[in-house]
């Protein structure tokens, strides 16, 4: 039904962990979006461009059922984290304590590690644990931790961070609360009015199909007064053209944390994307990717490492052929259908463009090779 409205390349794409599909209408709402007002006018651009943001945060407002003024542009995740731990004292004190997992992408832990004092706690999970068990976290939200991020999707091995049950936890232990959509955002339905996290992070490179670059925070309203970041600049000014220098008022929006001078281009890419899968709605996209990944699922049922159950499984299925993996992957490659390996198996992403046709013709050469 959406195939049409991406563009695709012959064989079959699997690979919307790593980087979803552009949609075919990318270019044109890129140069409408940044080259012309900047080509065809004789005026400064920038009130055009900051609408741009603007329908940006709005979609963003839209797929995720939160306040736009709670949105705030970013150029990637570990940018946001930093900019997010930064902005906390509570965070900034010593011997604070912030629980992950291991099984997080390594970036985060990287971010983290500076962006705390040096006296605090990076806290793991054992990668071997089940991170969509929700024993497994309640064990180690542990009444000495000062924020738990939490990946909603794990990128490696398939499995879904059980929020629902997560996040009520954390709060009653006083325990904040940031999750990391980079690899559930637009797949995997979230409602932060429901749920009511204290942050996320995410980025519109995978899911939502809108290239590297135009990443996000969210911060729940409650805390955006007392967040002090620190990276500032003129866009983090509650009036970024009234130009003195001696009066810096934040924003009291989430742009508190926007800093200088902002990048344009890449926003006027996913913003076009976000707003397209904000109107298809993530639940249908959800359905439609678990339709997919059941029927691979189903064919090698003995070969499914990630969760089979669909409450506990993200938008990626892995599967592992032991000592036959390097041959099905190269028939894969050489079939023209993309996927990539990992420690754990083969990661599959089909995404609204895919169909059964595609799984089809994935699971002929699966069979074929072995």
């Amino acid at each position: 039904m959406y195939k049409n409205d991406f563009a695709l390349s012959e064989g079959v794409y699997l690979l919307n962990h790593s980087v979803g599909r552009p949609l075919k209408t990318a270019q044109q709402s890129f140069s409408k979006n940044f080259f012309s007002p900047w080509e065809q006018s004789n005026k400064e651009p920038w009130e055009s461009w900051l609408d741009v943001i603007d329908q940006f945060t709005g979609g963003l407002a839209k797929l995720f059922n939160a306040k736009q003024s709670e949105f705030c542009p970013q150029v990637n995740l570990s940018s946001g984290l930093t900019k997010i731990i930064m902005s906390l004292d509570q965070l900034q004190t010593q011997n604070c304590v912030v629980l992950l997992s291991e099984n997080d992408f390594p970036s985060i832990g990287f971010a983290l590690q500076y962006a705390l004092p040096k006296s605090c706690e990076l806290r793991f999970i054992p990668k071997y644990l089940d991170m969509s068990c929700a024993n497994v976290w309640d064990e180690h939200l542990t009444n000495d931790v000062d924020m738990v991020l939490i990946s909603h999707a794990y990128s490696n091995n398939g499995q879904l961070a059980p929020l629902n049950d997560i996040i009520p936890m954390a709060k009653s232990k006083g325990i904040l609360t940031l999750i990391d959509i980079a690899q559930s955002g637009g797949v995997v339905p979230l409602d932060l009015n429901n749920l009511k996290p204290d942050f996320m992070i995410g980025s519109s490179v995978k899911w939502l199909c809108g290239g590297p670059g135009a990443a996000y925070l969210w911060v729940n309203e409650d805390h955006i007064q007392a967040c002090q970041p620190k990276d500032v600049g003129w866009f983090s000014h509650d009036n970024p053209f009234e130009f003195d220098i001696h009066d810096f008022r934040f924003n009291d929006s989430a742009l508190k944390f926007w800093g200088g001078t902002p990048s344009i281009a890449p926003f006027a890419i996913a913003e076009n994307s976000i707003n397209h899968f904000a109107k298809i709605g993530s639940q249908a996209i959800r359905e439609h990717n678990q339709q997919l990944t059941t029927l691979i699922a189903n064919a090698f049922p003995d070969r499914t490492v990630s969760p089979i159950e669909h409450h506990l499984r993200s938008g990626t299925i892995v599967l592992n052929f032991g000592k036959k993996q390097d041959k099905v992957f190269r028939t894969l490659q050489e079939s023209n259908i993309t996927v990539d390996c990992r420690a754990q198996g083969m990661r599959i992403s089909p995404h609204i463009y895919n169909d059964a046709s595609d799984i089809n013709q994935l699971l002929s050469a699966i069979k074929a090779s072995i």
